[in-house]
């Protein structure tokens, strides 16, 4: 199974953190986020990512290089400018291949032991979502999980409201037709709910969208104590 980690972000609201550095390379608990992924990754076998880069590329790739040095094998993908989610996935479809594989948004923080997702069986779905509590700063979440099936708001399902975590199981098949360029990845998403063929599980270990320096700040802070041992 090959992985994907979104990583071409301008990481605007880590500003002035990322001025210099691309949001990835930012570090919690004396590692940058990118790489507690790949070390992840790595630990459940899954050895071929890829690498969306936009916003100080040649700095990313020069820190992380081919990924000898984690022992796995990292191809990457250019962007001119950022796609969005969807164009980043559609764009590195060719390096992807045919088969289901892990997206993994590279500016969250997680516990979550993402050998689960190797257990994933799509069937006859097109994506499998991880969700997770509303954190704060999101309190109305995303979709509504219902007996391990995800909708949209618009569906009125009476379930539990939760949020995307960043990381799923997507079939390529999701994109089939579809143009390149910038494309956000949640209206595909509603699409797909709207044909039914979503699943989804609520996390419920520690998560962490590492959007600002104060979030940054804090969740290093927690990893350096302990907390997350």
């Amino acid at each position: 199974m090959k992985a994907m980690i979104l990583a071409a972000g301008l990481g605007n609201r880590m500003r002035p953190l990322t001025l210099y550095k691309p949001k990835p390379l930012l570090e919690v608990g004396g590692k940058a986020l990118i790489v507690w992924h790949i070390e992840k990754l790595k630990k459940i076998g899954v050895t071929d990512i890829i690498i969306n880069s936009a916003w100080l590329a040649d700095i990313l790739i020069g820190t992380l290089g081919d990924g000898t040095q984690f022992g796995v094998n990292i191809r990457w993908t250019r962007e001119d400018e950022g796609l969005e989610t969807a164009g980043g996935i559609i764009n590195a479809l060719p390096l992807l291949g045919d088969e289901p594989f892990i997206l993994v948004n590279g500016d969250v923080w997680t516990t979550f032991d993402f050998a689960e997702l190797l257990d994933v069986q799509l069937k006859d779905d097109l994506v499998h979502l991880v969700l997770v509590t509303n954190p704060e700063q999101h309190p109305k979440g995303d979709f509504t999980l219902v007996d391990s099936r995800a909708y949209t708001f618009e569906q009125n399902r009476q379930g539990e409201n939760l949020t995307y975590s960043g990381l799923a199981v997507i079939d390529p098949k999701m994109f089939a037709g579809l143009e390149g360029g910038k494309r956000p990845l949640a209206p595909l998403l509603k699409l797909a709910m709207a044909e039914e063929k979503v699943s989804a599980t609520k996390m419920q270990t520690a998560w962490v969208d590492v959007g600002t320096p104060e979030r940054l700040s804090s969740l290093d802070l927690q990893i350096r104590q302990g907390i997350y041992d």
